[in-house]
């Protein structure tokens, strides 16, 4: 792991559509403007469930210097993803992990993310999933009433009983937490399809634990457009929220210094072409380098 003082860099974790390909890999120094690493080409093959997919990759480093990723492997099933890489060049074998094998009606395990509670030693692994009949006032929304649900492991090897981590009250996916001083926000897209109107826009809801309880989900911080996928980290003083524009099929962002007001700064963005919902994490600026090389 690289030492404290060494200069950071951010690098974005993403796939095109519709995940066949694999994993996918960015970098900025600014947060604004993205080159792509690898030539663009895929770092990491799909290898895991029937459908054989990498889709929504989230990957971060822990407390033990590994950059861990977890993704999802399919449009339906009860598992997730798992791997992990000491230089994001070379990974274990990826294997699934099984969520929600304890839910036999569950239909799927999408957008999975991992928190790293340093207070706590452990990790925060939350995904979102549909259990139809669990939730009777948005089940009749295409047979979908997703809530966020998750799990606790240590060491990626023993995980804890799954729970409901989030029930805004609405179809809900794409869950991502920040630490934003004492308190955490999470992220999320508001699925709602109908009734009308269609909402699929990022809102966020507060907590002084990551695990909760969380308060009333915000009004949209989106614009008047489909919006999915939300990342947020601390850029410039601001905290930047990245989001997958797509039906526009290009990323998007919006910043606010008081979580009250939200600047769209979408237009000064560029993205590697066809990127898809992602994350962006802080490396060492030599892991970076070692990936240019």
């Amino acid at each position: 792991m690289a030492g404290q003082g060494e200069s950071r860099a951010w690098v974005f974790s993403y796939f095109q559509h519709p995940g066949r390909d694999g994993l996918r890999l960015a970098y900025s120094h600014d947060g604004l403007r993205w080159e792509p690493l690898a030539g663009g080409k895929p770092v990491l093959a799909p290898m895991l469930g029937p459908e054989r997919l990498i889709r929504d990759p989230f990957i971060d480093q822990g407390a033990d210097g590994r950059f861990h990723m977890v993704w999802t492997i399919g449009w339906s099933g009860r598992s997730i993803g798992y791997a992990w890489s000491e230089d994001l060049l070379h990974w274990s074998d990826a294997r699934e992990i099984g969520v929600m094998e304890h839910e036999p009606g569950a239909l799927n395990c999408w957008a999975p993310e991992i928190f790293h509670d340093e207070a706590g030693g452990r990790y925060l692994i939350h995904w979102s999933s549909t259990i139809p009949g669990r939730f009777p006032e948005t089940d009749g929304q295409n047979h979908k009433n997703h809530r966020i649900y998750c799990t606790v492991t240590r060491d990626f090897a023993d995980f804890g009983e799954t729970r409901l981590l989030l029930d805004p009250g609405f179809n809900v996916i794409d869950a991502d937490i920040l630490r934003h001083g004492d308190r955490h926000l999470l992220f999320m897209k508001n699925e709602t399809f109908t009734p009308f109107p269609i909402e699929k826009n990022i809102r966020f809801a507060v907590a002084s634990r990551p695990e909760g309880p969380y308060g009333p989900a915000s009004a949209s911080i989106t614009g008047d457009y489909w919006a999915e996928g939300p990342c947020a980290v601390h850029l410039d003083g601001y905290v930047m929220v990245y989001f997958d524009k797509h039906r526009d099929n290009r990323y998007g962002a919006v910043r606010s210094a008081d979580l009250q007001t939200w600047e769209d700064v979408s237009d000064r963005l560029s993205f590697p072409p066809e990127a898809r919902h992602g994350h962006v994490f802080s490396v060492a600026e030599s892991v970076l380098e070692a990936l240019r090389r």
